[in-house]
């Protein structure tokens, strides 16, 4: 099984840019299963309808969220009712929607599992021990992990907590892709994040002459997202269905 995986898409250029770039990355890596981090499609930030129905459109199987996922009130039932929309798992047990997916392709099961750092994010319950409390409960060929945490320390424990129990952990939030895509000893495909989806003269998607004067000055600024050109970047990994192990693993970068 070939899962493509996307990073954090950024405002409506992200999602235009993504609509762009889908068919060419589904021609050159047929993937099976396609999973984009959103969480930030939305102009200011945030998801909305809108922007998730763009996703699915492009041909995306799950959606995956982070700290900004719930911050858009108009999301709400749409996370309560949209299979395949997903927030953290570690969130407080009355957050709308869940944090765990599992797509049916008949023949095999993949479950999504969302979880969020608790390194300089604020997050319900501990991470490490969402997943211990969740793993027993899933019944799946393959699992991934879309870990949406700040510390690269914080990413690499789950990547190794979880190596052999998990077919996949990728990290999110960042923004920025890492050059660490790896096979774990256990046989658990690893990255610490995946990148982006938008902007690509930004400071993680913000023009940066907003993002310098905030961090300049400490004052309130009005984020707005870059104009300009777009990039894209995420992960192409192939999944062994009878061990669920990881078995190749690419970093891929489109322009």
């Amino acid at each position: 099984m070939r899962l493509l995986a996307i990073g954090d898409v950024v405002g409506q250029a992200g999602c235009d840019f993504l609509r762009q770039k889908m068919p060419q990355l589904r021609e050159q890596y047929r993937p099976d299963f396609v999973l984009v981090n959103g969480e930030n499609s939305a102009e200011g930030n945030g998801i909305l309808p809108f922007s998730a129905k763009q996703i699915f459109d492009c041909g995306a199987d799950v959606i995956t969220t982070g700290n900004h996922g719930l911050r858009r009130r108009e999301i709400n039932e749409l996370m309560d009712e949209q299979v395949g929309l997903i927030r953290p798992a570690n969130f407080h047990p009355d957050a709308h929607g869940a944090g765990v997916y599992l797509y049916d392709a008949l023949s095999y099961q993949i479950c999504v599992v969302n979880l969020q750092g608790s390194v300089f994010l604020d997050t319900y319950e501990n991470p490490f021990g969402c997943m211990e409390r969740l793993l027993p409960q899933i019944q799946a060929n393959a699992i991934i992990v879309d870990f949406h945490a700040e510390a690269t320390s914080e990413k690499l424990g789950m990547g190794y907590f979880l190596d052999g129990k998990v077919s996949l952990v990728l990290g999110t939030h960042t923004h920025v892709a890492t050059a660490d895509e790896q096979i774990l000893p256990g046989g658990t495909g690893y990255i610490t994040d995946i990148g982006m989806c938008g902007p690509a003269h930004s400071v993680l998607g913000v023009a940066p002459e907003l993002a310098i004067r905030r961090m300049r000055t400490n004052l309130p600024t009005r984020f707005e997202n870059a104009p300009g050109p777009c990039s894209l970047s995420g992960l192409v990994a192939d999944i062994d269905l009878k061990t669920g192990k990881t078995t190749w693993i690419q970093r891929i970068d489109a322009h």
